[in-house]
């Protein structure tokens, strides 16, 4: 493992501490690439409109109409955690503006991905007049000509990256769709879904047809837009910041919906507490995990239950099946390093797995843990029907994911049966006859795309941090900030002395560190060995709660054997 400092650009430090910020935030921020503290503000002011969003006011034009004819819509969900939120957001919004939605939701044992021919016939059985896609529908070519030859309507939301040809769609909302100008093309599915709101409650006010308090209940979804943005692990640029804070402040001041109040109980996660880390590690995960082993319609009534005892059933129910997921997942890792124990990973620029008895619902957690052990592009494939093979991928900087996929579609047809996705995750189908076809062809791709220096293993830092400064202040003010994807927690680099360890749990280790003069607990998750007497310590700050008392605690993230004296 590579430890490197981030590049911190001096003259934007300098901007950012003559607006006062501290120089040790400062340098946090501008090596995240903030250059002035207008753009650390999360008000709604610096909210990109949804009027440079493409077809979103023709959206909004559309749905007015069907709720003045009441016609019935049906909301078409993707089965993870952005679709669950993004399908609540629209149920809940629509309903609010008075719309007559339902919703379907794909079981992905049974149907796949998307708006397929067989789900739109499945959904034309209820008689809607308009189906709206969330977080997919893209790709969603012969479904869409389905839905037109069936007599409904298609309208489709999406953040997906397009393909060839879109579909014949009535209307399209993706800000990666071409020529759509919106600024932050980074809006997870559910954002899209919120954008397409306000662009919906704009024109109904236009029309003198929505009041004020009926407008104000857009705000109410905000817990939703977090949630589902943080999972999807999408950029964090300043807009999509700006949406996970505001949710994250209703969240924290007791306004969260009672679905999300119930996952963030039976995570034991304090609401008045909860960071944007939690949403993404201990909520997320078990909302995804009925789309992983069960039925997201269990998931998504969670987040429209409006009755808080019925909500904690649902949550408790999404909380079990969570731990039967990790179940799961760990023993297929256990057999993927088993089957890689004959593989020299340092001779492949990619791995390409299968086995029979994996679980297509985990596939993907899979192929990302695997990705974070060996930092190699990784595509995990379990069974389906038919002869087919259903993978998930995760990639590492250097090679985007989907653009890797419609290369080798390019120059093999014959190879995937279809695919979709993002740099750094997607998903494909092949026919099982295809696998080492398309494990030479992942591999050929891999390496054009990437260097030797790509797959050395590095975890950045944002350097040291002065004894001193290791305070619980430090780390609250550091829980207030909007972490994730393309905006990293900070992570700190200094060499400790270790003045106690002991195990804990069986498996993880409880540390007393010093670092001139200073003494502070941390700890260190998934290990037993102890540690040598002085390490080089790569660690983040938290909030230790016990007995009702806050301490300081270090998460020690990475550790080394103690650096040359040169250093």
């Amino acid at each position: 493992m590579q430890i490197t400092k981030r590049k911190i650009p001096e003259g934007a430090k300098a901007s950012l501490i003559s607006e006062g910020l501290p120089p040790g935030m400062a340098g946090i921020f501008a090596a995240r690439g903030i250059e002035s503290r207008s753009q650390l503000d999360t008000t709604f002011a610096h909210l990109h409109s949804f009027h440079e969003l493409k077809n979103a006011g023709q959206m909004a034009s559309m749905l007015a109409d069907a709720i003045a004819a009441r016609k019935k819509m049906l909301v078409v969900a993707d089965y993870d955690c952005d679709g669950a939120t993004a399908c609540a957001v629209a149920v809940r919004g629509l309903g609010a503006f008075g719309a007559h939605v339902d919703f379907i939701v794909p079981n992905r044992f049974e149907y796949g991905y998307g708006l397929t021919p067989e789900i739109v016939r499945l959904a034309a059985q209820s008689g809607p007049d308009i189906l709206i896609t969330v977080d997919n529908g893209i790709a969603s070519v012969d479904g869409v000509l389905e839905a037109n030859r069936l007599g409904m309507q298609v309208l489709v939301t999406d953040h997906h990256l397009p393909g060839d040809f879109l579909p014949e769609a009535a209307c399209i909302v993706n800000p990666n769709q071409p020529g759509c100008r919106f600024p932050s093309k980074n809006l997870a599915g559910v954002g899209v879904m919120f954008y397409v709101l306000l662009a919906l409650r704009a024109e109904l006010r236009s029309r003198g047809e929505m009041p004020d308090e009926k407008g104000k209940k857009l705000l109410e979804l905000l817990d939703l837009v977090a949630l589902g943005t943080i999972a999807d692990v999408v950029k964090l640029d300043q807009n999509n910041r700006i949406l996970v804070q505001q949710g994250l402040q209703r969240i924290r001041s007791g306004r969260a919906c009672a679905g999300l109040k119930a996952l963030a109980q039976v995570s034991r996660k304090d609401p008045a507490r909860i960071t944007s880390l939690d949403l993404g590690f201990a909520l997320g995960p078990r909302l995804n995990a009925a789309g992983r082993l069960d039925d997201m319609r269990l998931g998504i009534n969670c987040l429209l239950c409006a009755d808080e005892g019925i909500a904690m059933e649902m949550a408790t129910k999404l909380d079990s099946l969570n731990r039967e997921r990790r179940s799961i997942e760990t023993d297929m890792q256990d057999s993927a390093l088993a089957s890689l124990e004959s593989v020299d990973p340092h001779d492949n620029f990619s791995l390409t797995l299968f086995d029979s008895s994996w679980h297509q619902g985990v596939i993907g957690i899979l192929a990302s843990r695997l990705k974070d052990k060996f930092h190699r592009p990784v595509i995990a494939f379990a069974e389906a029907s038919h002869g087919m093979l259903k993978g998930s991928g995760r990639s590492i900087p250097g090679l985007h994911l989907r653009d890797a996929l419609d290369l080798i579609s390019k120059r093999s047809p014959h190879l995937i049966e279809k695919f979709g996705g993002h740099a750094a995750a997607a998903g494909l189908s092949i026919s099982k006859s295809s696998l080492s076809g398309f494990s030479d062809a992942f591999e050929q791709v891999a390496r054009e795309l990437l260097s030797p220096d790509d797959l050395m293993m590095q975890i950045e830092t944002d350097g040291g941090m002065d004894a001193q400064a290791l305070s619980l202040s430090a780390a609250a003010e550091l829980e207030e900030q909007v972490w994730g994807q393309g905006f990293p927690a900070p992570l700190f680099d200094d060499t400790f002395t270790v003045l106690g360890q002991r195990i804990v749990g069986e498996k993880h280790l409880k540390l007393k560190l010093s670092r001139d003069g200073v003494a502070v607990d941390a700890m260190l998750f998934g290990q037993t060995e102890f540690l040598p007497p002085t390490c080089r310590i790569v660690y983040s700050l938290s909030i230790n709660e016990y007995k009702g008392s806050q301490s300081l605690q270090l998460f020690v993230r990475h550790w080394q054997a103690p650096p040359s004296q040169n250093r």
